[in-house]
This record gives structure tokens, sequence and C-alpha cells, in this order.
């Protein structure tokens, strides 16, 4: 993890090149978070993510029903080498000002595709704005 001592400024210059070279994965499929007991773990092939706290493992997986709280589902890989630090709050940030939506975001490890990788979730019904404000950011 790099840490970097730049101006507000710099460092939005520097997370706009992060998102310009990073390989962005939309997902069709709505998601949706479903919660099984701890004691009632089990492994979901279909998850994109599995986490737990003290009470519940939450899995994040393909829409089951209209009915659920669902997310339309995207995801980073970043170019190895460039220093991604404080992308996810900058750009988390900026959609919250800009949109007014809150997203969340789990983050894995990947050594072969740059490190860190995000996937992140945002409501259906702002799904494309908030796409289109990436893109627009992008180029």
């Amino acid at each position: 993890m790099d840490i970097s001592n730049e101006t507000k400024e710099q460092t939005k210059k520097r997370l706009i090149e992060v998102l310009k070279t990073s390989t962005l994965r939309i997902y069709e499929t709505p998601y949706y978070f479903k919660e099984t007991s701890v004691d009632d773990f089990y492994f979901d092939p279909e998850a994109l993510a599995m986490v737990k706290d003290e009470e519940v493992w939450s899995y994040l997986i393909p829409m089951e029903s209209p009915q659920n709280e669902n997310f339309k589902i995207f995801s980073f890989h970043f170019k190895d080498g460039l220093d991604n630090s404080g992308f996810v709050g900058w750009l988390a940030s900026s959609i919250k000002e800009e949109l007014g939506s809150g997203l969340f975001v789990v983050c894995g490890q990947n050594s072969k595709k740059g490190g860190i990788f995000d996937y992140w979730g945002c409501p259906i019904e702002i799904a494309d704005e908030v796409l289109g404000f990436i893109n627009k950011l992008k180029s």
C-alpha cells in the first residue's frame, strides 16, 4: 500500500489517471446481500463476496427476487505499478457529491492483476447515472 504526500488537486489528477487505466467490468445481473447465521456458513460459488460479523454471514449473490434491495455491480482492476491509494474514498465521495447516492465497496486482492480490486454496488435506480459519471471522469 502506498503512502502519498500530495495536495488535493495532485490526488485528484493521480486518481483520474488510475481510473483511466483501470479495467472496468459491469455486471448485467443485479446482486443483493443474502444473510445467514454465522453458524450456517456455506460456500456459494455464485457469490462475489462473503463477509461476516459477529452474527451473520453476508453473501453478495445474484438477485433472487425484485423485492430484495438489489444493486448494480461493477468492478475495477488497477494497472500494476500505479498508486491507487485513496481511490475508493475519492470516487465514492465524488459520486455522492455529484449524484447524492451512497455506494458500497468490497475489496479483494489479485496479485496477477495489479493487486487490490474493488466490487462496487449502487442502487439500480441510478446505475446509468453512476456509470455515466464514471465514464465522464475517464474521458
